[in-house]
């Protein structure tokens, strides 16, 4: 199932769509059936430290990339070394623009920097093209039918196997652990007018090629350039974004934009300037320990010191279980990092639900100054929810589940101490 996918500009307000990315890459393999077996996966949810288990709340069947522990298998492993493949894909209506060297160089070394960064060092991102040339499809571009919101069948089943074809003998892509088609951006229409990128993942029914599914698979159309100048410095987040998918974490935004999470996550918005992770995905993804998490599911109150979340080390996440499915997440932002946007540092609250579909706002930003306008002016960032973090004096209060959580003071080295009371 598909929905449309829109990225809020600033004050402009352009809404550009796309294809929502995909749980599933559905297409048959004509050479080698079966089954595509499980990928190493995330590794957040090892069971040990019982106190976390009321915390973790449950991969939900049925439900699209659901954000439960643990990462349902299928997906790429997200720590030590990951290889990624890069095929720079170009069309007889639209030959190569540029080189095709050029184009991957729009998206490295940057995207294996973001990981670096955003991991903690955890995740090793080796990108690799082992064909420095475009590969020319044998179809027009329009022939495939690639639009948004197009299922995989037949048009990406189509331009897939006349990929293999026309790499297969210079590349093992047994070798590799997921696949990144960069299409030259004269391909299709600009992203102002309709964003393709694309992100198949997760399939245990895709293409074989060297006796391995293309399981994970991302799709990057045309540039993320809305002339605001930022393109340059941010426009290769796209990438990192569609690969998020191939990790297993969900779409954040929803059909009516990036209300509910706001830049937050780059799985909410990936336009403009840079930004992380929440934690909640972090440990999910393994690049938190369990050590690093505290679980508030007993009654009463209880204090809790937190660290930045841009800052290797120290405490970074505080969860608060309200059912088998969701809960609060707590934990401090500010600028660093990945975080380079952010006007309104202290203490971030939001709440996720492992039952909701990619697409359909599994995360939901408490917004500390509802109505504000927010803070920032920079291009691409949902500006409202900018100032959403709590300060010092400050608390979120949940009545119906008798949840308060209260922002107690703020160190001089960014740590802060939050008290959760549950009645």
């Amino acid at each position: 199932m598909q929905h449309p996918r829109r990225r809020i500009r600033g004050r402009a307000a352009l809404a550009a769509s796309t294809a929502l990315s995909l749980a599933f890459l559905a297409s048959a393999s004509g050479t080698l059936p079966g089954p595509a077996p499980a990928s190493a996966g995330p590794v957040a949810a090892a069971p040990e430290g019982a106190q976390l288990g009321p915390c973790r709340i449950a991969t939900s069947l049925g439900v699209q990339m659901s954000e439960g522990l643990p990462t349902a298998p299928g997906y790429v492993h997200s720590t030590g070394r990951v290889r990624a493949l890069n095929l720079m894909v170009d069309f007889p209506d639209a030959p190569g623009d540029g080189t095709a060297m050029g184009r991957f160089r729009e998206f490295f070394p940057r995207t294996a920097d973001w990981f670096r960064t955003s991991s903690y060092g955890r995740l090793r991102y080796l990108a690799e093209a082992p064909i420095p040339d475009w590969l020319r499809m044998p179809k027009a571009f329009a022939a495939y039918g690639i639009e948004r919101g197009s299922p995989f069948e037949p048009g990406y089943r189509s331009l897939v196997e006349d990929i293999v074809k026309a790499a297969d003998s210079r590349i093992d892509f047994s070798a590799y652990d997921l696949v990144n088609v960069l299409v030259t951006p004269n391909a299709g229409p600009s992203a102002l007018d309709t964003v393709l990128s694309v992100t198949f993942s997760g399939n245990d029914d895709a293409p074989y090629a060297d006796g391995v599914p293309l399981a994970n698979t991302s799709f990057v159309y045309s540039r993320q350039d809305d002339g605001s100048g930022s393109y340059p410095e941010t426009g290769y987040r796209v990438l990192p974004h569609e690969n998020g998918h191939v990790f297993g974490l969900p779409d954040l935004y929803t059909p009516d934009g990036g209300g509910t999470v706001g830049h937050w996550d780059i799985m909410s918005e990936d336009w403009g300037a840079n930004n992380d992770l929440l934690g909640w995905h972090k440990w999910k993804l393994g690049w938190l320990d369990n050590e690093q998490i505290g679980c508030a599911a007993r009654p009463g109150s209880a204090d809790w010191t937190l660290t930045p979340l841009a800052e290797p080390g120290g405490p970074k996440l505080v969860f608060v279980p309200l059912s088998g499915t969701s809960g609060y997440a707590v934990e401090v932002r500010g600028k660093g990092g990945n975080d380079e946007a952010v006007c309104e540092e202290g203490v971030l609250v939001y709440r996720v639900e492992s039952d909701v579909d990619t697409g359909h706002g599994p995360v939901t930003v408490a917004d500390s100054r509802r109505a504000s306008g927010g803070c920032t002016h920079r291009a691409n960032v949902h500006a409202e929810l900018s100032d959403a973090p709590y300060r010092p004096g400050e608390t979120f209060t949940d009545r119906a589940h008798g949840i308060r959580i209260t922002v107690l003071d703020e160190s001089e080295d960014g740590t802060y101490r939050v008290r959760v009371t549950r009645h």
